[in-house]
């Protein structure tokens, strides 16, 4: 595996979860989440990438349990669209369709009830979708 940070999205229509790795891709971070609808969306994502300078995105890819793909996988693909138009990095789809689960389930073996775990859990799902990210590449 290439030396250097890996950052990972997991988009949604009201947050998109950010996650960060160390450079040796030994340990994934949260990040704070973003605000998908806020126009400047775009201009924070670019700073993220400027102050951490990874080098390869992964994103989520929501796909429905059966593994086919719906409305949210439409609208993730657009947001990688969006991404390619402000970076050249390598963007990487991750299976996430169990990450939110998971997330879930840490944030409330860590003591978290669901009301403290709504701010967190968009970026531990991206802490997720890094991991399995990071799993795949050292393979």
């Amino acid at each position: 595996m290439a030396r250097g940070r890996r950052i990972a999205f997991d988009y949604g229509d009201a947050r998109i979860g950010v996650a960060i790795c160390d450079p040796d891709g030994i340990l994934a971070t949260p990040l704070p989440f973003l605000d998908s609808r806020n126009p400047k969306v775009l201009r924070e994502i670019s700073s993220l990438l400027d102050e951490y300078e990874p080098i390869i995105i992964y994103i989520g890819l929501p796909k429905l349990l059966s593994g086919s793909e719906g409305e949210s996988v439409e609208k993730v693909r657009g947001f990688a669209s969006k991404l390619s138009e402000i970076t050249d990095l390598p963007i990487t789809y991750i299976d996430e369709r169990m990450s939110t689960v998971g997330a879930q389930k840490k944030l409330h073996e860590a003591g978290k009830n669901a009301k403290d775990s709504r701010a967190l859990i968009d970026s531990m799902s991206a802490v997720a979708i890094l991991e399995s990210g990071l799993l795949h590449e050292n393979k």
